[in-house]
């Protein structure tokens, strides 16, 4: 009887830990990311450096992913930009002391930063 109930635990263990490796998670965000090499980083980072446009002061932390204020403005990145990246067609994007921000700007959403 031991022998019995010790090899129905062993399989009650041993099922578990099957159903725990052949589980998927699925993630299913509202926010795309777009994947933008060095290189490009460093010339989206150059372009908002020489227009100069004033940093927005950020009242919290803005992540990839997180929704942007309504009070933020967007600027649309340029055609030079979009054309090396063509993901980044209609997509804008805001500066602030942290960083720069790729949004979306109809869901207002951040897909990447560039530091």
């Amino acid at each position: 009887m031991k022998r019995m109930l010790s090899a129905a635990a062993a399989l009650v263990l041993l099922s578990g830990a099957a159903v725990a490796q052949t589980t998927v998670t699925t993630t299913t965000g509202t926010a795309d990311t777009v994947e933008i090499a060095p290189e490009q980083r460093t010339v989206i980072k150059k372009y908002v450096t020489e227009q100069r446009a004033k940093p927005v002061k950020l009242k919290e932390r803005v992540t990839v992913g997180s929704t942007v204020p309504a009070d933020i403005e967007f600027q649309q990145l340029p055609s030079t930009i979009v054309s090396s990246n063509p993901r980044l067609k209609g997509y804008s994007y805001f500066s602030s002391d942290s960083g720069t921000y790729i949004v979306d700007p109809g869901s207002r959403r951040v897909i990447t930063t560039i530091d």
